[in-house]
C-alpha cells in the first residue's frame, strides 16, 4: 500500500489550499466552455485570484505538504495552457501528447522515492468486488452512452472531429486517441492526482477532489451537455475502486470498456450507414 503523508490537523486552514486549487481548476482549464453567469474577464479574474490565494495559503503549510501541493498544481498549470480538444491533426496530437506526458513526469519526478505516485499494475490477490465492478462496467457503459448520445445530448458525438465520409486513417487515429487518452486519464487523475491528495487527506476528501480535476479536463476536451455529470460518476467510482485496490489494473480495464462504447457511439453518430466488422 502506498505510503501517505499525514496531514497536519492542528494547522489552521490545512484544507484551504486544496479548496482554492479546486476552485481555480474548473475556472481556468475548461476556459472555452461557457459557465452560467460567469464568462470572460470575471471568470479569468476569479480563477487567477484563486491561484493567488492558493499560493499564499501554502505559506502556512509544512515543506512536505508544500511539495505535495506543488506536484499537484504544476501539472494543472500545464493543462490550463494546453490545447485540450479533439483535433486529429498530427501537429495537434504531438503538442497535446507532449503536454500529457509532461504532467505525468513532473509529479513523479518531484515525489520520486516517496511511495506516493506509483505505477502498480497488478494486485497481490484477486478481489471479487473489484472483479464484479469491472464486469458491471460493461452494461453500465453501454447504457450510459445510449442515453448520453441519445436523448440527453445528441449533439455531443460531434464534438469529436471526423471527415464527412469514412476515412480509415482518421477513424484509426480517433480509436488510438480515445484509448490513449483513456489510459492517460487513469495514470494522471487516479494514479497521480488522487494519490497526491490522498497523501494529504483521507479518502472522503481525495475522491471528490480528484473528481473535480477529472471532470474539468474532460469537459474541456469534448464532454458537453450531460457529459460532466457522467464523467463525475465515473471519476467517483474509479477513485473509490483505486482506494480499495491501490493498483491500476481494474481502473484501466473499466476505462477501456467505457472507451469502447464511446468510440462506437461517435463513429455511429458520424456514419449511421457504416457497417464493418469492428462496428456492429
Amino acid at each position: 500500500m502506498a505510503r501517505t503523508v499525514k496531514p497536519d490537523r492542528t494547522a489552521p486552514g490545512s484544507l484551504l489550499p486544496l479548496v482554492l486549487l479546486l476552485v481555480a481548476v474548473p475556472l481556468l482549464i475548461p476556459f472555452d466552455r461557457d459557465l452560467p453567469l460567469l464568462t470572460g474577464p470575471w471568470r479569468l479574474g476569479l480563477g487567477l485570484a484563486a491561484v493567488l490565494g492558493f499560493v499564499l495559503s501554502l505559506l502556512r503549510e509544512s515543506p512536505a505538504r508544500r511539495r505535495l501541493y506543488a506536484a499537484l498544481a504544476l501539472p494543472l498549470g500545464v493543462l490550463a495552457l494546453a490545447p485540450i480538444d479533439t483535433d486529429l491533426s498530427w501537429g495537434h496530437i504531438a503538442i497535446l501528447a507532449s503536454a500529457f506526458a509532461a504532467v505525468l513526469v513532473i509529479p513523479w519526478w518531484l515525489l520520486r522515492g516517496r511511495g506516493i505516485v506509483e505505477y502498480r499494475l497488478f494486485p497481490r490477490r484477486l478481489d471479487r468486488l473489484d472483479l464484479f465492478y469491472t464486469l458491471l462496467s460493461v452494461p453500465l457503459a453501454w447504457l450510459a452512452f445510449r442515453l448520453y448520445f441519445g436523448p440527453l445530448s445528441p449533439e455531443a458525438p460531434f464534438n469529436w472531429q471526423l471527415p464527412a465520409s469514412p476515412d480509415t486513417l482518421e477513424i484509426f487515429k480517433l480509436f488510438m486517441g480515445i484509448n490513449g487518452v483513456g489510459v492517460w486519464d487513469e495514470l494522471f487523475f487516479i494514479n497521480t492526482c488522487y494519490a497526491i491528495v490522498r497523501a494529504l487527506f483521507p479518502a472522503r476528501i481525495a475522491v471528490p477532489a480528484q473528481s473535480v480535476i477529472y471532470v474539468a479536463v474532460l469537459w474541456d476536451m469534448a464532454f458537453s451537455g450531460w457529459g460532466p455529470l457522467l464523467v463525475l460518476v465515473l471519476a467517483l467510482t474509479q477513485g473509490a475502486m483505486y482506494e480499495r485496490s491501490r493498483v491500476l489494473l481494474w481502473v484501466l480495464i473499466v476505462h477501456l470498456v467505457v472507451d469502447y462504447f464511446l468510440f462506437q457511439g461517435i463513429v455511429g453518430a458520424h456514419y449511421p450507414e457504416l457497417s464493418v466488422w469492428w462496428h456492429p
